[in-house]
Parts: C-alpha cells; structure tokens; sequence
C-alpha cells in the first residue's frame, strides 16, 4: 500500500482492514459519478492471537457486504483471497459507478447504507435528510418475521397490530397517522382494505417517517413504507427451507438463482412459498400460495432490464369475530360463524424495471407495473356486549368483494455534475397511475351467540347488499428532486411536485355518478451538514397531502418539521439516529352521522422524538433498538368536543430492543446464534373522545439457531414468548387480543 495514509480502519474477527481511496472526495460524500471505476486496494493484517494468515469466509463477508456498505457509494466486488503468510493482500476491489442498494449487503446485515426513501435517488442514509429506517432481509430473517406487522413492530415510530386479531389487512401507524405504501416506489395506496403483502418477496422495507408527497406521490404526513423487490442477481446463489409450527402450520420456501450466459449477460431468479396453516382460534386457516419469478437483462455495462411476475393466492380468515367486552377467555374461543368465514386474495403483478447510463453523469430511469387483485371476506362478529348480566351477545355480518385493476408507470432522468466545490444531483420524473376498482359491501345482522354455550347457526341465505360502486381514478404527476453538496459539507435538498388527481366514482345502486379533480402542488426543502465523515445533522421542512374520502371535499394536507442528528462509525457497520419532528394533519374529512355526507373540519398535530440504534459489534453481537415519544393532540373537531384530547391509536411511548449473540462454532459443534427481543407500548385510546383505551403493555420475542453442518442451520423462533395477553382493540362491540404464542422449527440449506 506505499505510503499512503489508510482512510480507514475496520476491525472484525480479529482482523483490521486498511483501505486507501483513489478518489477521496466522491467516495466519502456517497456522491456517484459518471460511468468510470475507482480502484481500492485493501491489506488484511491478522491480529488475532492464533495469527491466523486468511480471513475466514464469515469474516470476508462481513467484512466486504457491512463494513464497506457505509462507506462506499456503489456497488464492491472483489476477489476471492488466496492462501499467505500473516498479510494477505487482495486484489484491488473495483467500486463500480451507478445508483445500488446492495442487496448482497441486505441479506449479509442489518445495517443498511443507502436508501431511495428520502429524494428517490440513491443516497448515504447519512446524507438523507429525513428520518429513514431499513429492514434489510437478513433482519427479517434473523427475527423470524412472517409478515408485514412482524417485519416493522420493531421500527420506531411504528405501532402493528392495534386492531388485534382482525387478520383482514396489514395494519400500521407511522407517527400516528395512518400510512401509504409502495413498490420500488410506485403507489401501492393505503394498507387498510388492500392485500396484505408477502414479507419473503422483498429484498428490504424501507420507512420514511414524515410527509414525503414530493418524493413517491400523495401520503399522510406520518411516513410512508417502501417494499423493495427481491431481483436477479450476477452470480448463484440460493436457499431452500421447511418450516413446522404452531396452529398446524406446514411451510416450504425457497429462493435462487444464477447467471444464465456466462458472460452474465442475463441472470434469473425464483422465488416461492407455499404454506398449509391454521390460525390461533377454531375455525380457522392461514393457506397461501406465492411465487415469483425475474429475469434480468444487462446488454450493456450501463444498461439494466429487470422483468419480475408474481402471483399471491391466499386461502385465509378475516377474524376471530371478538370476544365479550371485559372477558377473559382463551384467544382460541371463537363467536364467529364457522360457514360463514372466509378472507380470499388472488394477485398478479407484473414488474418492469430500466436503468440506463448515457455517460457523462445522465441516467434514465423507469419503473412500471400491471397488477390485477380479486379479494373477498365474510364473517360474523360480536357488534354489542350486553350489560345486563346476560350472556346472550349480538352479532352482525359483514363481507366484502373487490376487484381492482392497476396501472402504473414512472419515468425519470438523473443528472449528475460538478461544479468547483458544488457537487450536483438532479432528477426529474413523471408518474401516470391509473386505477379501476369494483367494490361490494354487505351487512345486515346475524343470529345471537351465548358465549357460555355457543351454537352456531350456519351461514346466511344471503347478507343486505350495503354499498356498490365502481371507481375509476388517473393520476398524473411531475417532479423535481435538487440536492447540492457544497465543499463535501453542506447538503442542500429541494423537492417540488404537482400531482393532477381524477376521480370518477359511480353509485351502482343509484346510478349516479360522483366526479372529483383535484391539482395539489406539495415541496420540501432540507439542508444537510456533515460534521465528520461519520456524523451528520440536518433540518427539514416537507408536506403531505391525500384525497379526501368524499370527492367534494378538500384534500387532506400536512407538513412536518424535523430536527436530527445520524452517526455512522466508521470502526465498524452500525447506524445511529436522532430525530425531534413537529407535524400536523388539516382538513380531516369527519361524516355527518345523520346525512353520511363528509365534511372538512379538524386538525391533529403530533409533536415527537424517534431514536434508532442498528449496529454489529465484530462477528457476534447485533442490536437494533429503538424508543418513540409521541405527544399527540386534536387541535379541531368539527364533530364535537373532543379538541384537546389525543387521537385514537396513538401511544405516548413506544420502545423495543432487539439482540443477537452469536456463539462460534467449537470442536464437533457449528455455530450458534441466540436472539432476544422486546417490544413496549403504552396504552392508547380506542376513541377520539378518550373515554376507552387499552392497557400498556411489553412483549417478548427469541430466536435459536444452530448450524447444523456447513450451510445448513435449524433455526427456531417464538413470539410473544410469554404469551402475554391483552386487548389491542375494543371497548365498542367486543374486545380483540393480541396474537398469542407462537412457535416454529426451520430448517434451511443455502448455498
């Protein structure tokens, strides 16, 4: 390595890594470049007491898909080492130009460095000036995590699960309003009465705490989740698993792929799940069938085609269907009508993903997809608690049918350039959207239960048909990203966008016809500073808006002001983050409850304090952390006197801790690993008038693997360790808990 001066030291295993950067300035601001490559050369040096003379292949990984994650603006790809003596040089590594996430690095490590959540373009989570949290795959893997609710309860600012054990939806908060989601950044809309998504097909999650219209499209102030699909990769790789469990549960997985011409011109990959299982109550199941399947197309070394399909069927329930306000019965006891329950999805989607370099720092980029969703359910639940002393409890039923029919498109162009001291980013994009969906809602009452001695009266000839419309909703819009880093220090970002909404909606049962348009013009402005090549603060000032419920009424509009402050140490892969925000939600659509027609009068505002620590100390501890405050406030309530209390769903503390200890390998026994987990919240309102709320509660989770043989572990995983019960959601008709225990045995071989 000469005489150069090492820009860095990395410790791990026992091993120190030095490296020298040839191109100082755009490395270490995370700014890509034009289509060239830097060569970085690295020394290993042994330090450990055995002086052993090559690094581990656990080591190298870390080492390689971690450490250097934070530090490097692209993508690394190096050789594998060879056998010397207490130094081993490697060949130089070649740090690629171009905009990369690092999925290799996300199913290495918790620890992310880059995210697309903040500006849409590729960016140093150091660099972005919002509160960004990622979920690489390797920690959705780590924590067992089977679902959406499981992949975030761990996110700060995030509160999963609050309707309990109504299994319809993914249901979450992001600082206390309800969330939008996406797909590689395309508008999937608001988890509640959508599909509940597949966790093993996404390579990560990325969540964005805050208004953030400007970067994907329309959203509610509190934050936005990002579903990062998995795609082929320029090498083999694989694993297959099978899984058995509590509640009957049969699971197979896997997820693969290769170079299919050698010159890795074209790569594939497949991806599958496919599970047989009951829920935690009596007539219950949990069936579904997932597989996807990708194909990438590199013709070029600037051009990137990726074409992915998948298809989601799922055979499940909607709900236990309650239990009597004030019980405590076991969670397995079901009120519900067992012929007439049932929750169905039947998904396609098709992706198409470009990328091409034209040289001199301009980049295209476009991202479109097709979807078509059949979803129904049906069921009965316990809609009023008698308070007489009987035991005699009503029931309604409730069912919906819904077909939807998705297209969208988003088309950009990135530019980047310098300027003396003044490195420039600049993007510039269009999105068209166009969604049809075709709804039914049915309900009327049901037969009565006694809960001391149910008997079930089978499923009803037919349910009231309740509402019946079709909507047909365009979306166009135009945006523009601004990020300039002055002298390597300052990071100023600007962010403008204008979405054009039309919205059609006709009453089936009436004929008549609805037509809304609306034109909103949404900003964000931030400025960045870096303190040190680790630290970084930053403020930031961004809206929000999303159509109201009635086409007649204003939109709902927010904004936020943040504060924070983010560490990332060198020394090893860890990320630390700070965060003091101010938002607040206007023009809240409340409904007359005598003429059902929608009004625009309320304002919430949350004021809050995020803190997130995800780190890897050497090659055996792992730790994400994190702790929420949220002072929560209805400001107006055109519905009545509720100004001054806190809105429902929204815990005033929130905190979870989870930890990793690896144990390694011994004599004739492989590696061991042992996970701990805790998740707080504090009790929360059911009502905006305060007057029902749950109790505060912690929860505990593991996880235990061991390698069974090189590349083989048998992992098990228990959540709600305890067992811990309480009522997530309830006080009106009936209580709903939260999930119970729940255990599992994995056995996975990769490669």
């Amino acid at each position: 390595m000469g005489t150069d001066k090492p820009d860095a030291v990395v410790t791990t295993g026992g091993e120190r890594a030095f490296m020298v950067r040839s191109d100082r300035n755009r490395i270490a601001t995370g700014r890509s470049a034009p289509p060239e490559t830097w060569n970085v050369e690295m020394t290993i040096v042994s330090t450990s007491p055995d002086n052993r003379s090559v690094l581990d292949r656990r080591s190298l990984a870390l080492l390689g898909c971690t450490s250097f994650a934070v530090l490097m603006p692209a993508g690394i790809f190096a050789q594998e080492l060879e056998n010397a003596n207490d130094t081993t040089m490697l060949q130089p590594l070649v740090v690629e130009s171009g905009d990369f996430l690092d999925a290799e690095n996300d199913a290495r490590s918790i620890v992310a460095g880059r995210t697309t959540g903040g500006s849409r373009m590729v960016t140093d989570i150091l660099d972005t000036p919002a509160s960004v949290s990622v979920i690489t795959s390797k920690e959705i893997q780590d924590r067992g995590a089977q679902n959406v609710e499981e992949v975030l309860q761990y996110t700060p600012g995030v509160l999963t699960g609050f309707y309990g054990s109504d299994d319809r939806f993914d249901f979450y908060k992001i600082r206390g309003f309800d969330a939008h989601a996406y797909r590689d950044g395309l508008p999937l809309g608001r988890p509640f009465g959508g599909v509940r998504e597949e966790a093993y097909a996404f390579e990560r999650v990325e969540v964005l705490k805050g208004a953030n219209s400007t970067v994907f499209g329309v959203s509610d102030p509190g934050g936005s989740v990002n579903y990062v699909t998995k795609r082929p990769r320029s090498e083999r790789f694989g694993e297959a698993y099978v899984t058995g469990g509590s509640f009957e549960r049969k699971e197979i997985g896997f997820d693969f792929g290769d170079n299919i011409t050698a010159d890795d011109t074209l790569s594939y990959r497949l991806t599958g799940k496919f599970k047989d299982s009951d829920a935690e109550y009596d007539y219950s199941r949990d069936d579904e069938r997932f597989i996807m399947g990708g194909l990438t197309w590199r013709p070029t070394a600037d051009t990137n085609v990726t074409v992915v399909f998948d298809h989601l069927s799922r055979d499940a329930v909607p709900g236990s269907g309650g239990h009597p306000v004030g019980s405590d019965f076991p969670r397995s006891r079901f009120f519900g009508e067992p012929d007439y329950n049932y929750r169905g999805t039947d998904r396609s989607t098709l992706s198409v993903m470009l990328d091409h370099h034209f040289g001199s720092g301009l980049t295209f980029g476009a991202n479109a997809r097709y979807s078509h969703a059949e979803t129904d359910f049906g069921y009965a639940y316990i809609s009023s608690t008698p308070t007489d002393g009987t035991t005699i409890a009503q029931r309604s039923f409730f069912g919906n049918d819904t077909t939807t029919e998705n297209f969208v498109a988003d088309a950009y162009l990135q530019y980047e350039a310098s300027f003396d001291s003044i490195d420039s980013r600049t993007l510039v994009g269009v999105l068209y959207n166009d969604f049809v969906s075709d709804n039914d809602t049915f309900f009327g009452p049901a037969p009565t239960i006694n809960w001391s001695d149910p008997t079930y009266k089978g499923a009803p000839a037919s349910v009231p048909l309740y509402s019946s419309a079709r909507t047909d909703q365009t979306t166009k819009a135009i945006y523009l990203q601004q990020e300039l880093t002055i002298a390597d220090r300052f990071i100023a970002t600007f962010g403008l966008r204008n979405d054009w909404i039309d919205t059609e909606r006709t009453n089936k049962l009436t004929s008549v016809t609805s037509v809304g348009d609306i034109s909103e013009f949404t900003t964000r402005a931030a400025l960045t500073y870096r303190i040190t090549d680790e630290l970084a603060a930053y403020v930031s000032y961004a809206e929000s808006v999303v159509p109201a419920s009635g086409l007649t009424v204003e939109p709902e509009r927010g904004e936020q002001y943040e504060l924070g402050v983010k560490y990332q140490p060198v020394a090893f892969p860890a990320l630390f983050t700070a965060s003091v925000y101010d938002l607040s939600k206007k023009n809240i659509t409340v409904t007359d409850p005598i003429t059902m027609l929608p009004s625009t009068i309320g304002e919430v505002r949350v004021r809050g304090v995020d803190l997130e620590a995800k780190a890897e100390f050497g090659n055996n501890w792992s730790l994400t952390a994190g702790y929420s405050y949220l002072d929560a406030e209805i400001v107006e309530n055109g519905a009545g006197g509720n100004v001054g209390n806190r809105p429902q769903f929204v815990p005033e503390h929130m905190a979870s801790v989870w930890v990793n200890y690896r144990l390694p390998e011994s004599g004739m026994r492989g590696d061991m690993n042992f996970g701990l987990g805790a998740r707080y919240t504090s009790s929360y309102f059911f009502d905006a008038a305060n007057t029902m709320s749950t109790d505060s509660s912690i929860v505990f989770d593991a996880s235990l693997s061991y390698a069974v043989k090189e590349n083989t572990e048998l992992v098990v995983n228990v959540s709600n360790l305890f067992d811990e019960k309480h009522v997530d959601y309830g006080g009106f008709g009936a209580d709903f808990y939260n999930p119970g225990r729940a255990i599992s045995a994995t056995l996975r071989h990769s490669w």
